[in-house]
């Protein structure tokens, strides 16, 4: 398994950053808004990246939850590590199934509705 060193990723809601930190491969990323998530993420499922909200989490709240987070460590007790197989497999059946857009897609179309439209809209 690779270690990855941890992480924090900020954009406005911390949803963005999120989604977008998930799509890298080891990454296990958050979005914590509060304490008990922030250590409760590393114990039991060995999170790596946390992800704040910028417009959303003030500033004292935000240095107590990244000081929460590096503080926490991984339990890594038989039940844990399963979950974390777990979720390797999702990964890599998600990788194999990856569904690539239809051949005709950003082509104009007739709608149903009597104008003409774009898929890529």
């Amino acid at each position: 398994m690779v270690r990855l060193p941890r992480g924090l990723a900020i954009c406005g809601s911390g949803v963005g950053a999120c989604v977008a930190a998930n799509k890298v491969h080891g990454v296990r990323a958050a979005l914590i808004t509060d304490p008990f998530s922030a250590h409760q993420g590393v114990e039991d499922d060995d999170m790596n990246v946390m992800c704040l909200g910028g417009r959303v989490t003030g500033q004292a709240l935000a240095w107590d939850l990244v000081q929460t987070f590096l503080s926490a460590r991984f339990k890594g007790t038989q039940r844990f590590n399963r979950r974390l197989a777990r979720y390797r497999s999702w990964k890599v059946r998600r990788k194999d199934h990856e569904r690539q857009p239809p051949k005709d897609f950003g082509k104009r179309s007739a709608s149903p509705f009597g104008s003409t439209t774009s898929d890529a809209i």
